[in-house]
C-alpha cells in the first residue's frame, strides 16, 4: 500500500476511534430511557444546532448533490438546495420552540409517535403505532444509504470490498449509537459538523486551483448546454440541453417540506435545554445549510473541470458520487501533510454518513423498544431491561440496513430522496396542524399519516412513472393530500375534548 494511503487510513482509525470513544464516555450517563433517546433535554444552542444540521445532511450532502451537479449542472442541485435552505430556516423559526414546549407539557413525550398519542390522548395507541412504523419503514432504508456511502468510500479508494467496508462502518456507527445514546449521537454530531464544513472547504480550494482558477472552472462549464442555467439541464447522454420548467421547478423545491417531518431533527428541537435558546440555534443552523449546500454544489461544477484536466478519472451514473473521494485521493498524491488532509476529508464523508446513520438509527430503536414494545404490546419491563431492549433493537435495524445496501450500485441520493418523502408526507403535516390548528383531532390526525404515507408509495412506483405532468416528487402530492385529509376528517369528526383544547392553548400562549 502507497505511504499516502497508510497515512489517509491511519487518519480515518484515528477519528473513528475517538468517535467510539465519545459512545464510551456518554455510555455511562444513560441511565434511563429517557437519557437514552433525549438525553435528559440537557443539550446546548449549538450543539443542537450543529447536531440538528449534521444529522439532516447525511452523506448526501458530501457524495449526492455533488454527483448530481457534477453530472447535469446547477439546476437540479440548486433548486433542491434552494427548498432545503428555506424549509430549515421556516422548521427552527415555527416548529422549533413549539414542539419542545409542547412534547413537554404532553406528558413529557421522549420520542415523535410519544408526542402525537400524548397530544391527542390516544388511548388506543393507534396514532403510536403507525407513526412508529412509519418511521421503521423509511428510517431502514435512509440508514441503508448511509452504509452504501461508507463501502462506496472504502472500496473506490483502497480497493476494498464493497461489503466488507460497508459492514466495518456499520459496526463502528453502532457501537457508539448503542454505547452512548442520544447524548453521544448529538455531540459526535456536532464533531462531524465541524469535520464536514473543513472537508468541503478544503475541497473547494484544491479544485479550484488544480483546474487554473475560477474563470477555467465557468468557462469549461458554460461549454456544456444548459450545465449552468437554472431553467435548463444538461443531459450527458446526448450532451443537450433539457428544459427545466416551472412545475419541475416546484416538485423539486419540495424538498423543504421534508423538515416538517423528519423525526432525527425534531427530536433535537425537543431536546434542548432551554427553549429560549432555540434563537441561537437557528440562526447558527441555518447559516451553515446555507453555506454548505452552496459550496457541495460549487464542487460537483469543479469536478467537471477537474476530470478535463485529467486531475479525476470521468465518473458515470452513480460513480459520480464518489466524486469528493477521488478529489481526496489527488490531494493525497502531495506529500505527507497532504494525505493527512486528505484523510481528514476522507473523515468528513464518513462523518455525513454517521452523523444521520446514528439519529436515524437511534429514531427507529425508540420506536421499536420504547414505543410498539413497551407501550403498544404493555410489556412491562425494568429499566435495565429496556435499555438492553434499545440497544438490541438498535443493532437489528442496522442488520437490516446493511442487507439492503448491499448491492454497490444503488445510488445514495435516489435512496435518500425516497425516505425524505416518506417522512415529509407521513409526519410534517400531522406536526403542523397538531402544532397550530386547535382543531385537528385524532381522526384527522391519523387519516393524514396513514395519507401521506402510502401515497408516497402510491406517487413513486405507479403515479410517476407515467410521466409527463405526473412527474413530479412524491413529496409533493402526498404532503397535500396529507393536509386535505386533516382538514376533511377533523370538521367530519367529533372536535377534540376540552382537556385536549385547553392544553393546546396553555401551549399556545406561554411566554
Amino acid at each position: 500500500m502507497q505511504t499516502s494511503y497508510i497515512i489517509i487510513l491511519i487518519t480515518i482509525v484515528a477519528y473513528l476511534l475517538l468517535m467510539l470513544g465519545v459512545g464510551l464516555r456518554f455510555s455511562k450517563k444513560n441511565n434511563t430511557t429517557d437519557d437514552f433517546y433525549l438525553g435528559g433535554r440537557k443539550l446546548g444552542p449549538l450543539v443542537t444546532a450543529m447536531s440538528a444540521e449534521a444529522s439532516d445532511m447525511s452523506s448526501w450532502l458530501l457524495m449526492g448533490l455533488p454527483g448530481v451537479a457534477y453530472l447535469s449542472g446547477v439546476a437540479d442541485a440548486g433548486w433542491t438546495a434552494l427548498g432545503l435552505a428555506i424549509g430549515t430556516y421556516v422548521n427552527w423559526l415555527i416548529v422549533a420552540k413549539r414542539i419542545r414546549r409542547y412534547s413537554h407539557k404532553a406528558g413529557n413525550a421522549i420520542t415523535i409517535p410519544d408526542f402525537f398519542s400524548n397530544r391527542f390522548r390516544d388511548d388506543s395507541h393507534m396514532l403510536m403505532c403507525i407513526s412508529a412504523l412509519f418511521i421503521v419503514i423509511f428510517f431502514v432504508p435512509y440508514t441503508a444509504s448511509g452504509f452504501a456511502a461508507c463501502g462506496k468510500l472504502f472500496n473506490s479508494l483502497f480497493g476494498i470490498d464493497y461489503m466488507t467496508a460497508m459492514i466495518i462502518s456499520a459496526v463502528i456507527i453502532v457501537g457508539y449509537t448503542a454505547m452512548g445514546g442520544f447524548l453521544a449521537a448529538s455531540t459526535t454530531d456536532f464533531i462531524q459538523s465541524m469535520v464536514m464544513t473543513l472537508a468541503i472547504f478544503v475541497v473547494l480550494g484544491f479544485g479550484i486551483y488544480s483546474c487554473g482558477g475560477v474563470d477555467v472552472v465557468l468557462a469549461n462549464a458554460q461549454e456544456l448546454p444548459g450545465y449552468l442555467s437554472m431553467v435548463k439541464t444538461h443531459q450527458a447522454a446526448t450532451n443537450t440541453a433539457g428544459n427545466y420548467g416551472l412545475l419541475t421547478i416546484v416538485s423539486t423545491m419540495a424538498w423543504g417540506l421534508g423538515y416538517f417531518g423528519m423525526p432525527h431533527i425534531l427530536l433535537r428541537f425537543m431536546a434542548i435545554e432551554e427553549e429560549k435558546k432555540l434563537t441561537l440555534s437557528r440562526r447558527i443552523a441555518t447559516v451553515w445549510v446555507v453555506i454548505s449546500l452552496f459550496v457541495a454544489i460549487v464542487i460537483g461544477v469543479v469536478g467537471f473541470s477537474l476530470s478535463k484536466v485529467g486531475v479525476v478519472p470521468v465518473l458515470e451514473g452513480s460513480q459520480s458520487e464518489t466524486l469528493i473521494v477521488k478529489i481526496a485521493d489527488a490531494i493525497s498524491k502531495n506529500g505527507v501533510l497532504a494525505a493527512l488532509v486528505a484523510g481528514v476529508i476522507l473523515a468528513g464523508i464518513l462523518a455525513a454518513t454517521m452523523s444521520t446513520a446514528d439519529s436515524q438509527l437511534l429514531a427507529a430503536s425508540s420506536s421499536v423498544s420504547e414505543n410498539l414494545i413497551h407501550k403498544v404490546l404493555h410489556l412491562n419491563i425494568s429499566e435495565k431491561a429496556g435499555m438492553l431492549t434499545a440497544r438490541v433493537t438498535v443493532v437489528v435495524i442496522a442488520v437490516i440496513a446493511v442487507f439492503i445496501a448491499r448491492n454497490p450500485d444503488s445510488s445514495v441520493f435516489k435512496i435518500v430522496s425516497f425516505a425524505w418523502a416518506g417522512f415529509g408526507a407521513a409526519f410534517g403535516p400531522v406536526v403542523l396542524f397538531s402544532l397550530f390548528w386547535r382543531r385537528t383531532n385524532k381522526a384527522g390526525a391519523l387519516a393524514g399519516m396513514v395519507t401521506g404515507g402510502v401515497m408516497v408509495f402510491i406517487w413513486k412506483f405507479l403515479v410517476r412513472p407515467l410521466g409527463g405532468v405526473w412527474d413530479i416528487y412524491e413529496l409533493l402530492p402526498a404532503f397535500v393530500l396529507a393536509c386535505v385529509a386533516i382538514v376533511v376528517v377533523s370538521l367530519l369528526t367529533p372536535p377534540p375534548s376540552e382537556e385536549i383544547t385547553k392544553e393546546f392553548d396553555e401551549v399556545v400562549n406561554a411566554k
